[in-house]
């Protein structure tokens, strides 16, 4: 994916490098994080850098997209969204997370809706699903706003969480 550019963030390709390693470590720590999407066991830079290694590297090699690093126009990290494809959906998957003190600014937002068209344009994807806590009010609001609705509930391979899934489609 080329960098994605919008008013106020732009997007690009997560790297192993330290400064995407400590990022990657504070986001994933995130109590809300925990609550919503899960604890990924990571503890250490070097944890870190084997999720992003495990994670978005290895989407991005395997299907040519994955999460990305969305930052302020002056560099600042402030949070991830991308695509995904994950066990237990047939559809290409969009999500997002941001660090708490960015949340309520409209951020998530803007970087979703540059993630579906993008998905849209240069994909051509036609249908595009995300899964969302029901708790997470914030996230399934931001869901909405991009054009996805609610379809029902979903339980992933190995976990026992009803989850909302939510779908766009053309």
């Amino acid at each position: 994916m080329p960098p994605l550019i919008t008013t106020r963030l732009q997007l690009r390709e997560l790297t192993q490098s330290d400064d995407d390693a400590r990022f990657t470590l504070a986001l994933v720590n995130d109590p809300d994080f925990h609550r919503f999407i899960g604890d990924r066991g990571v503890r250490t830079l070097e944890d870190a850098r084997e999720y992003l290694k495990k994670g978005p590297l290895t989407m991005y090699k395997t299907h040519g997209f994955g999460m990305y690093c969305v930052e302020l126009h002056n560099g600042t990290p402030i949070g991830q969204a991308g695509l995904i494809r994950r066990d237990g959906l047939d559809d290409v998957d969009i999500g997002f997370a941001f660090l708490p003190q960015y949340r309520g600014q409209g951020f998530a937002r803007e970087a979703a809706h540059a993630v579906m068209a993008w998905a849209q344009e240069q994909l051509g994807l036609q249908r595009i699903v995300a899964i969302a806590s029901p708790e997470n009010h914030p996230s399934i609001g931001v869901l909405e706003e991009i054009g996805l609705k609610k379809q029902g509930r979903i339980t992933l391979p190995g976990s026992n969480d009803p989850l909302l899934l939510m779908v766009w489609e053309v």
